[in-house]
């Protein structure tokens, strides 16, 4: 008898119970995952006793062997199993090394992977195998809840109350696990409010901290920041993407299940889909990023190759999600870095893709639209790609031309550098405005500059990008639409495109919303921070302070760690609201699905 008549009879004889059979099997999936996921958090967060460190330990193992024989459950109880190998390659090749790994622990008491990379230098490749694993089943275990939660009418989020949520609790995972006394190297682990602050900076990818995450932060701390930023930044242009791509056709009744496919998708590693090519169109980026800055580090910098490896992967991530936060005292400003001039422009060009946006880097590299433009030469670039690419390049190229010219005379923080050094930190400086990087003390810097560089991030970064501020979209409506009002022209356009009534309303009412909230809350950071007013250009600092946190820059002039701490909750505020509540605000307009056909009679005043 073959393996498939074999199998066919097993088949037959249980099909009656296949369906009992998987159900429990996947309830006790969601039960073991969270199991194991707490033990990690016990285990890495904690320090123990051998002995129970052993059960914990013991748990986790346990939990891989289960995760194994589901998979193989659902392969035999499949009818077709090749194609179900073929659907879940990634998985299968998970289940695999699983596989690999047991059985090495069983024969050495050593997995495989830590055996191959000891000679690198690459230490505790155990518990990033270990936390890897454990964090794609915990994600499978929250999409299968998530696709019972679709089935019942009363659990049915909208996207943008979905997108909130998931920051909101992106924001307190983190807190917690930074509290953790093994996170930090206070023994009793970081105070709440201090942990709220570094995980919402974090999840944010704002970038303003209130220490030194070089030296306060353990390795499994630095670990959890980089994991923050991760998801905080692929959340951010997952969302911002769907934005994008549904302004180009309106939202309508008929849109509502790409949305909800895009934010619910059951296989979020489908790489048919927006949200697949937007994750592995991200890790693709931050990989070569992390190869470059590998390569470029200056010798000796570093003690094994594991601290270059992780170091080379945590500023990739933080440079393309726009962050600003680096495992250097000082930044990149850092005497060991300051004239490593490669890194920075590898970091520029990063921060530079990272804040043009998935949308635009999909319509300029994508291979269909190059193989598009190839067959078709009259074919061009699409209307948003446009208006992110060429703003971009012009604020930078502005940015930097100003910060050459304000900051290279004496007393300035070009001085004595060489034109090399110069044009670097310039053209670097002026990139990053929409990440919080530095390789110059930003406190240091001229009040003509400082004003400037308060201009660039309140515009920020693209849209669909990780970067904030008002975004360079609505900038380019707003200033057309000034041009064509100053012109008297009846239809503004952009780029041979006319700007719409609706999309001029939603440019303006951001514009407001942004001008409105950083008025707000720099009044009321004068109000909590009096001491700080005291000092010099103390207005100023905090203007800054306020418009970095809601454009989620991370820039600072070094008063992050003076302001109280209800100075610190304003700008917790600043940097939800400034992360969530634009995109959240051009999602309710969009999303208008009733047409409202009636109006007033016009009312005439004085403008001006």
């Amino acid at each position: 008898m073959t393996l498939s008549k074999f199998r066919e009879r097993i088949n037959v004889f249980l099909h009656p119970h296949r369906d009992r059979i998987l159900s429990t099997m996947k309830a006790v999936n969601v039960l073991v995952s969270l199991t194991a996921f707490a033990c990690l958090v016990a285990y890495y967060g904690y320090p123990l006793e051998s002995d129970t460190a052993q059960r914990l330990i013991g748990v986790i193992k346990v939990s891989f062997g289960f995760y194994v024989v589901h998979f193989l459950v659902r392969w035999f109880f499949d009818y077709h199993p090749l194609q179900f190998l073929r659907r879940s390659a990634f998985e299968a090749s998970l289940m695999g090394l699983l596989v690999v790994e047991g059985i090495s622990d069983v024969l050495t008491g050593k997995v495989f992977l830590g055996r191959a990379l000891d000679p690198l230098g690459i230490e505790s490749v155990e518990d990033w195998t270990v936390w890897m694993v454990q964090a794609y089943f915990l994600v499978v275990v929250l999409m299968e809840l998530s696709e019972r939660a679709r089935t019942l009418p009363r659990f049915r989020f909208h996207p943008a109350t979905l997108f909130i949520s998931s920051f909101l609790f992106l924001i307190l995972a983190g807190t917690g696990l930074l509290m953790l006394p093994e996170m930090t190297v206070n023994p009793e682990g970081m105070p709440f409010f201090d942990a709220l602050f570094t995980s919402t900076s974090a999840t944010c990818v704002t970038g303003l901290m209130i220490e030194d995450a070089e030296t306060f932060f353990t390795h499994k701390g630095h670990v959890v920041l980089m994991v923050l930023i991760k998801l905080g930044g692929l959340n951010i242009i997952a969302f911002g993407s769907l934005l994008a791509l549904l302004a180009r056709f309106g939202v309508g009744v008929r849109q509502h299940d790409v949305i909800e496919d895009f934010v619910n998708r059951g296989s979020i590693l489908g790489s048919r889909g927006t949200l697949g090519r937007v994750i592995l169109w991200s890790i693709g980026i931050e990989v070569l990023g992390a190869i470059a800055l590998f390569l470029l580090w200056p010798g000796g910098l570093f003690e094994t190759t594991g601290d270059r490896l992780f170091n080379s992967a945590f500023l990739s991530i933080s440079a393309f999600n726009n962050a600003g936060i680096s495992l250097f005292t000082g930044g990149l400003a850092d005497p060991r870095v300051s004239s490593a001039w490669l890194v920075h422009w590898a970091v520029t060009l990063l921060v530079f893709f990272g804040a043009l946006g998935m949308v635009a880097i999909f319509d300029l590299f994508s291979r269909e639209a190059l193989r598009d433009r190839m067959k078709n030469p009259w074919r061009q670039i699409g209307f948003p790609t446009k208006i992110a690419l060429y703003y971009s390049l012009g604020l930078v190229a502005f940015g930097a031309i100003a910060y050459l010219m304000l900051e290279s005379g004496a007393g300035g923080t070009l001085d004595g550098m060489g034109w090399t050094g110069r044009i670097t930190t310039s053209f670097f400086q002026s990139a990053t405005r929409t990440s919080g990087f530095n390789t110059v003390n930003i406190g240091a810097i001229g009040t003509p500059m400082l004003f400037l560089f308060i201009i660039l991030m309140f515009i920020g970064a693209s849209s669909s990008s990780t970067g904030g501020g008002i975004k360079t979209s609505t900038f380019a409506v707003v200033f057309a639409d000034l041009i064509g009002t100053i012109r008297g022209l009846q239809h503004p356009h952009l780029f041979r495109r006319t700007i719409g009534k609706t999309l001029r309303s939603r440019a303006w009412g951001i514009l407001m919303f942004f001008i409105l909230f950083n008025l707000v809350g720099t009044f009321a950071l004068t109000l909590t921070e009096p001491h700080l007013l005291a000092e010099d250009r103390g207005f100023l600092n905090l203007f800054f302070e306020q418009v970095s946190a809601l454009g989620t820059v991370g820039l600072s002039t070094g008063i992050t760690a003076d302001i109280s701490p209800v100075g610190r909750g304003i700008l917790i505020a600043s940097m939800i609201i400034g992360r969530v509540g634009i995109l959240t605000v051009a999602f309710a307009f969009a999303r208008s699905v009733v047409s409202r056909n009636y109006k007033y009679p016009e009312g005439h005043t004085m403008v001006g």
